[in-house]
């Protein structure tokens, strides 16, 4: 399996815990979502434990990229976050487990064999977080997802000005012109009915794309 954590002494934490185990080997660590989907492409691994909150981005959309790639890796997500708006979208992006931060070291080595062999693994506490949603969802009328709505292209200058980015940055980043990105993001407000920019972030954030401070 490999680490991806944007802090080395939790690594080196997990490895140790990991590592005592029989049976269970690390292969390698990233300390970014974007390392961490490079790392998984080039060793293979068969589980990934994947923070959920990283400085380049997050645990979610890296998990994203690896299933894309190779849909049989399992991915445990490792979150502070216990609300079930998160704990949704990592499970909707096919991640096979989430676990807390506060887990107990027997929490963490059961929840990795678990997803090792090819089981589904949440943290117990976040059970009665889970079935309250999903109470509060049979209660709701259900309604077409507007994010379906949105191009692939839109997407990304969606999460990129959720992480600050102006105009003339995600040109660059995207090589696109800043004319283009502009159409982007008025399309995206028109779409998501916004007329801010901090209720577009507000969006990405809900749909997974990046985490609050």
């Amino acid at each position: 399996m490999i680490l991806v954590d944007d802090h080395a002494l939790v690594r080196q934490g997990f490895r140790r815990i990991i590592e005592e185990e029989p049976g269970l080997s690390v292969v390698g660590e990233a300390g970014t979502a974007q390392d961490g989907v490079a790392l998984a492409r080039k060793e293979r691994p068969d589980v990934v434990l994947m923070d959920m909150s990283m400085p380049d981005a997050n645990g979610i959309h890296a998990a994203r990229e690896i299933l894309r790639e190779r849909p049989e890796t399992r991915i445990l997500v490792l979150s502070m976050y216990s609300d079930a708006q998160y704990v949704r979208s990592a499970l909707d992006a096919g991640v096979s487990g989430y676990i807390l931060k506060s887990a107990l070291e027997t929490d963490l080595t059961r929840a990795v064999r678990a997803v090792a062999g090819g089981q589904q693994y949440l943290s117990p506490e976040l059970s009665h977080v889970l079935i309250r949603a999903l109470r509060e969802k049979q209660d709701t009328p259900a309604a077409p997802d507007v994010f379906d709505q949105l191009t692939q292209r839109e997407k990304q200058v969606l999460q990129l000005i959720a992480h600050g980015k102006s105009n003339k940055e995600i040109a660059a980043l995207l090589n696109l012109s800043v004319n283009t990105v502009a159409v982007h993001r008025a399309n995206l407000m028109s779409t998501l009915g916004v007329h801010k920019a901090a209720e577009l972030v507000l969006f990405a954030v809900r749909k997974g794309l990046v985490l609050p401070e």
